[in-house]
């Protein structure tokens, strides 16, 4: 099969943009070196579009969130990733959690059969000197990375990001631990393991002295994602930081006592079958270990068994607002697009929307066409706005989707009504935008 494009990187990014183009007519090759005798110290398949991290795609709320509105925009743009999630969506409240090996075997089928797609499992060591997609995401091959950094003439930036423990739900001590969603919102979603003052200050003070993975040379200086932090440097903060963060309290009625509990351990869903419960907010670094001893000393998991324990590692981006014009172009190099978590968006769902703008750009530019971004109004085009130009390129860090990326709400809002007025106002820019899309096409 002749190419119109090269994808590099089968993750939700570069799967997204492989799909999108297929589905508009063009021959794709996708290039995933996981398969080809390649991993990354993350991945435990060689499925495309696998989720390392959480099982999470966050808030669906598309009036009062702006993750939850990107989701919305996504599926207004036929994506195959949104599609994914929702067929395997798994209960998490008001947030759109998935069974990770469902979610990836429907991506990885759906690509692999589509008639416009090859894909090929192999590495690629350089940039391609014809039209091509670089998804490779924050565990890009140190050969790509240093064709990519000599291609730009800086190095690329780097933070860790964290995986949180995954536990067998049969091995939850229900006597102690109990079902329910903050504020009883969204139904009995999530398994609340309570700790009491000195349960918890013991535990605080158990990870701060728990033994940790030493670094390697090359990520002693690297900074962590904010949005990510390791349970046990969050403990190093202050013995107050875990209560106002994943081990909140608030607005969750231990039905044994009436009460808050002091702070708690919540896990949520992680398959389909519910057999395998994610611990929300404690990605961490320390040893395998340590984990198993530390964690069985909460409430409720001191029998636990874990399917998966906690790791770390580094995730590379590029200085997008200096190097990427606004469509996602190399300024030195235009034949390359970037796409995902390497162009400095953070989050699964924000990985594969930058897929979409990527595969669509490339997508007019093979028709001899130019199409305009999406208004920076809608959760899409702020994202996009922020990476190639909004963020400051001096300070620039990973940014999830927020209502602040976007332009304010012209005059005086009631902070109750705020998010809605965004969502609302993006709404409209999304529908006035696909309609001009439509007139074009149409003349």
């Amino acid at each position: 099969m002749q190419h119109h494009i090269h994808i590099v990187g089968g993750g939700l990014a570069g799967s997204e943009a492989a799909w999108q183009l297929a589905e508009a007519g063009f021959r794709v090759r996708l290039s995933e070196m996981r398969g080809g005798g390649d991993s990354t110290p993350a991945h435990a398949t060689d499925r495309l579009a696998e989720m390392v991290c959480s099982n999470s795609f966050r808030s669906d709320d598309a009036d009062h969130n702006a993750v939850g509105l990107l989701h919305q925009e996504m599926r207004a743009l036929g994506s195959l990733v949104m599609r994914a999630a929702d067929r395997h969506r798994v209960p998490a409240g008001s947030a759109l959690a998935v069974d990770r090996e469902g979610f990836a075997a429907e991506v990885t089928r759906a690509v692999e059969q589509h008639s416009n797609i090859d894909v090929l499992r192999e590495r690629v060591d350089v940039l391609p000197d014809y039209p091509a997609i670089i998804a490779t995401g924050p565990l890009t091959g140190s050969r790509l990375a240093e064709s990519i950094a000599a291609e730009t003439g800086q190095g690329a930036l780097a933070f860790f990001d964290a995986i949180a423990p995954i536990v067998h739900r049969d091995s939850i001590n229900m006597d102690i631990a109990w079902m329910a969603a903050r504020w009883d919102k969204g139904g009995k979603d999530y398994v609340n393991c309570p700790l009491d003052r000195p349960q918890y200050e013991d535990f605080v003070a158990a990870l701060i002295d728990g033994e940790k993975m030493p670094f390697h040379d090359w990520e002693k200086d690297t900074p962590y994602f904010e949005g990510c932090i390791p349970v046990e440097v969050m403990a190093e903060r202050g013995p107050e930081t875990l209560r106002h963060g994943p081990m909140k309290p608030v607005g969750l009625d231990n039905p044994r006592t009436g009460r808050w509990p002091y702070a708690v351990v919540q896990l949520r869903q992680d398959n389909q079958l519910g057999t395998l419960w994610n611990m929300v907010g404690f990605q961490t670094k320390l040893k395998h270990a340590e984990q198993v001893r530390i964690f069985r000393t909460i409430p409720g998991l001191e029998n636990a068994e874990f399917a998966r324990l906690g790791g770390i590692h580094r995730n590379s981006f590029i200085n997008s607002p200096r190097l990427l014009d606004g469509e996602l172009r190399l300024k030195s190099k235009p034949n390359i697009r970037f796409a995902g978590q390497i162009t400095g968006c953070e989050g699964y769902v924000e990985s594969a929307a930058v897929g979409i703008l990527a595969a669509r750009f490339v997508a007019a530019e093979l028709r001899g066409e130019t199409e305009p971004p999406p208004p920076a109004e809608t959760a899409i085009g702020a994202l996009l706005a922020h990476i190639t130009g909004g963020a400051e390129a001096d300070t620039f860090q990973p940014m999830n989707v927020n209502f602040g990326l976007m332009p304010p709400l012209p005059g005086r809002w009631k902070r109750a009504d705020r998010k809605k007025g965004y969502t609302d106002r993006a709404r409209a820019a999304l529908a006035a935008w696909l309609q001009q899309l439509k007139v074009s096409e149409a003349a």
